[in-house]
C-alpha cells in the first residue's frame, strides 16, 4: 500500500514552493515595515480557548474544529484560526500594554476539500491589542491591502462594514430576530438553529442569501460612539488611498467580532475563491476567555488562496542568483570553494553534488532557476572565470574575486 498525504491537505513542493517562499517574505516585509513583532502559539489549544473564544454557535466550532483527548485526559484542539490563541497568550504574558504580533503557520478545519479550501491550510495574520482607536482599525486594513496589492491579487477591493458594540448590538440583533421569525420558514436549517443563538450567523449563510438580502444591516444601528468610530476609520482609509466599498451582509464568521468588519475580495476570481482574507475589531475576546477588558483588531489572509489567485499574474522568481558549472572535474575542488565564497557573499548559489556532463549542469541550472552560470574551466588557470546570464543569453569572463561583486549589481 502506497502511502498518501490526508485528504484535505497538500504536499508544496518545488517549483510551486518559490511562490509560497516570495509571499511569506513579502509578508514579513510588509508586517516589519507596519511594526508588528512575530510570535508564535501552539498548533494546538485547550479546546475551550476556541470555544469561548470563536463562539459556540459558530460552524467553525459546530462542525469544524479538530479536536481530541490526550493522554492526560484534556480536550485539546489543533488550531482552526490565530486570534484566540494570540489574545490567549497576550493574556497569559500579563496583558500589559499594547502588542502589535504577526504570525504564520498552519491552521485545521474538517472542510469538504476543493480549490482554496483545505482541511489544513496556510495563513498570516497581525493583531493589534491595548487600543481601541478607530486609527489601529485602518492601519489594520492598510496593512493587508498593501501586502495584497505588492503580490499582485487581482481586482483587489475592500469590503468594509460595523457590527456595533455591546451597547447598541443587543437592540439590533432583536430587531434581526423578528425580522428572521417572519421569514423562518424560507430558511434552511442550520439558519434556524442559528437564530436563537446568534442571528448574525444567518446572514453569514451561503444558502439564505437571497432570503435575508433585505434584512436589517448592523450599519444602519449603531449607536453614536460605533458611528463616530466607523466615520472616522472611513475617512483614515480615505485619506490614505485604501479603496473601500460598503458591505452592509458583512459581518465575517466568527463570533468576537465587534464594530469594524472587512474582507479583501479579488473581483477578477472565481466567486468560490475570490476572498483572500479579512479581519475586525474584537473588543470583548480577552474577557470571553477569562482575561481583563483588551481591545484588539486584526486580519488573517489565506495563503493557499493567495497562491490561486496569483498564480497567473506573476512569474516564478528566480531562486538562485548562479549555479556553478565545473567544466573540467580536475578543478570540481576549486569550485566548490569559490562557490562558499559566493554563498558567505550572500549570493544564492548551488551547483551539482557529483560531476555531470556540462550540457547536463546547464540543464540544472534551469531547472533551479538561476539567473546566471558560473563556468569554471579552461580559463581557471588565470584566475578566471566565464559568467553566462540565463536571461538573455550573454557571456563574458572575468576574474574570480569579481564575480560576487558583478553579480551582487545584477
Amino acid at each position: 500500500m502506497n502511502l498518501r498525504a490526508p485528504k484535505g491537505t497538500d504536499d508544496i513542493l518545488p517549483p510551486a514552493s518559490r511562490r509560497w517562499r516570495v509571499l511569506l517574505r513579502s509578508w514579513d516585509d510588509w508586517s516589519e515595515r507596519f511594526g508588528y513583532d512575530l510570535v508564535q502559539i501552539p498548533v494546538f489549544e485547550m479546546t475551550e480557548v476556541f470555544a469561548r473564544g470563536v463562539g459556540e454557535s459558530t460552524e467553525v466550532v459546530q462542525k469544524q474544529m479538530y479536536t481530541f483527548t490526550d493522554k492526560g485526559g484534556r480536550s485539546l484542539t489543533l488550531r482552526p484560526e490565530g486570534t484566540a490563541g494570540v489574545v490567549r497568550a497576550f493574556i497569559e504574558a500579563g496583558g500589559a500594554g499594547e502588542l502589535k504580533a504577526s504570525y504564520a503557520g498552519p491552521m485545521f478545519r474538517y472542510e469538504r476539500p476543493q480549490a482554496g479550501r483545505r482541511r489544513q491550510f496556510y495563513q498570516v495574520g497581525i493583531e493589534y491589542l491595548g487600543t481601541d482607536s478607530p486609527d489601529a482599525d485602518a492601519e489594520v486594513v492598510e496593512m493587508g491591502y498593501r501586502y495584497l496589492a505588492d503580490i499582485g491579487v487581482p481586482g483587489l477591493v475592500v469590503r468594509l462594514n460595523s457590527l456595533g458594540d455591546q451597547e447598541c448590538r443587543p437592540h439590533y440583533l432583536e430587531t434581526l430576530r423578528e425580522w428572521l421569525r417572519e421569514r423562518i420558514e424560507q430558511l434552511c436549517e442550520d439558519s434556524r438553529a442559528a437564530l436563537p443563538v446568534n442571528p448574525l450567523r444567518v446572514l453569514d449563510c451561503k444558502v439564505c442569501q437571497p432570503i435575508v438580502a433585505d434584512a436589517p444591516s448592523p450599519v444602519d444601528h449603531l449607536c453614536d460612539p460605533c458611528a463616530s468610530h466607523f466615520e472616522t476609520v472611513k475617512g483614515r482609509l480615505d485619506s490614505i488611498g485604501v479603496p473601500f466599498e460598503l458591505d452592509r451582509r458583512l459581518v465575517r464568521g466568527l463570533d468576537y467580532y465587534t464594530r469594524t468588519a472587512f474582507e479583501y475580495i479579488g473581483t477578477e476570481l472565481d466567486a468560490a475563491q475570490n476572498a483572500v482574507g479579512g479581519g475586525g475589531r474584537y473588543d470583548g475576546l480577552a474577557e470571553a476567555l477569562g482575561g481583563p477588558s483588551i481591545p484588539g483588531v486584526g486580519l488573517a489572509l489565506g495563503i493557499d488562496r493567495i497562491v490561486l489567485s496569483t498564480e497567473d499574474t506573476a512569474d516564478l522568481p528566480a531562486v538562485l542568483d548562479v549555479y556553478v558549472v565545473v567544466a573540467d572535474a580536475e578543478l570540481r575542488g576549486a569550485a566548490l570553494d569559490l562557490l562558499s565564497t559566493l554563498r558567505r557573499a550572500g549570493l544564492r548559489a548551488d551547483t551539482s553534488p557529483e560531476q555531470r556532463s556540462v550540457k547536463a549542469q546547464f540543464r540544472a541550472a534551469d531547472r533551479n532557476g538561476a539567473r546566471a552560470a558560473l563556468i569554471v574551466g579552461d580559463e581557471w588557470g588565470e584566475g578566471k572565470v566565464a559568467v553566462k546570464d540565463l536571461r538573455n543569453g550573454t557571456q563574458l569572463t572575468m576574474h574570480s574575486e569579481e564575480v560576487a561583486a558583478w553579480l551582487s549589481s545584477r
